[in-house]
């Protein structure tokens, strides 16, 4: 499974955005067997796509703005298609566009771009926060509703598992339906305290081996750790949330 774990570079875009040669170097040295992109730090797709290939790492998909999914599209299936991934995820919306009326024009446009980017066999997803969970749309809350998991849906889940429990949902029933519509989620801990703020894994609230024992069942790809925010060095997160990962992993593999 450690094959299986990247992380999600918005987490260290001020090291990025200062070394991002270094950046990827010091993850590979670290373990992590991929990355997830948030945006290119001023270099060219097919020179960051050439560096992260020479260094032995893997691209586990690509955060990429709504309004690029919707007005770029063919760009971004390109780039992606450099990177050697499938996954353009939409990261978040704009925030006139989080009312029923949006949503549904959301849900109805990605699938738009889903179909136009399937020959390639490339995907599009959907990464939550908790502001989805403010508006309800036939009865479900308007994450449910995107990413409702029926045939004639071609937008797949990227989870993340922080901002679910933070909407106060529980997280095994909430992934549970998206058996084979998941392939990356996200993980993300949470102080076990009143401000429920983001936390290194392992050294939180959030219990990862049940997600990843049931993500091993049901067709998760990769395991995109993520942290928005850092008390302390944002590598030094990074660096404590792989080991607990793999720990984690290792108890699995174990039992």
């Amino acid at each position: 499974m450690q094959h299986k774990l990247a992380v999600q570079l918005y987490t260290l875009r001020e090291e990025c955005s200062k070394d991002f040669p270094g950046t990827l170097k010091a993850l590979k040295e670290m373990g992590w067997a991929g990355v997830q992109l948030a945006g290119y730090h001023g270099y060219e797709p097919k020179e960051l796509a050439e560096l992260i290939n020479s260094l032995g790492l893997q691209t586990a998909g690509m955060h990429v703005s709504y309004d690029r999914i919707i007005n770029e599209l063919e760009q971004v299936a390109e780039e992606a298609l450099l990177f050697k991934t499938r996954d353009i995820i939409c990261p978040s919306l704009p925030a006139d566009l989080r009312n029923e009326e949006g949503y549904r024009k959301i849900r109805q446009q990605l699938n738009e771009a889903a179909a136009a980017v399937a020959d390639r066999n490339l995907r599009i997803s959907y990464h939550n926060h908790a502001f989805e969970f403010d508006t309800m749309i036939e009865a479900t809350d308007a994450l449910n509703y995107l990413l409702e998991p029926v045939p004639d849906n071609l937008i797949f889940a990227e989870l993340d598992v922080y901002w679910i429990k933070k909407a106060g949902r529980d997280i095994e029933s909430y992934i549970a339906p998206f058996e084979n519509r998941m392939p990356i989620i996200h993980l993300k801990d949470m102080t076990d305290d009143e401000e429920q703020m983001f936390a290194p894994i392992g050294t939180g609230s959030i219990a990862f081996d049940p997600i990843i024992r049931w993500g091993e069942q049901h067709g998760i790809e990769w395991y995109v750790a993520e942290q928005d925010a850092c008390q302390g060095s944002p590598m030094n997160c990074v660096q404590t949330s792989y080991t607990n990962l793999v720990q984690t992993i290792q108890t699995i593999n174990s039992n």
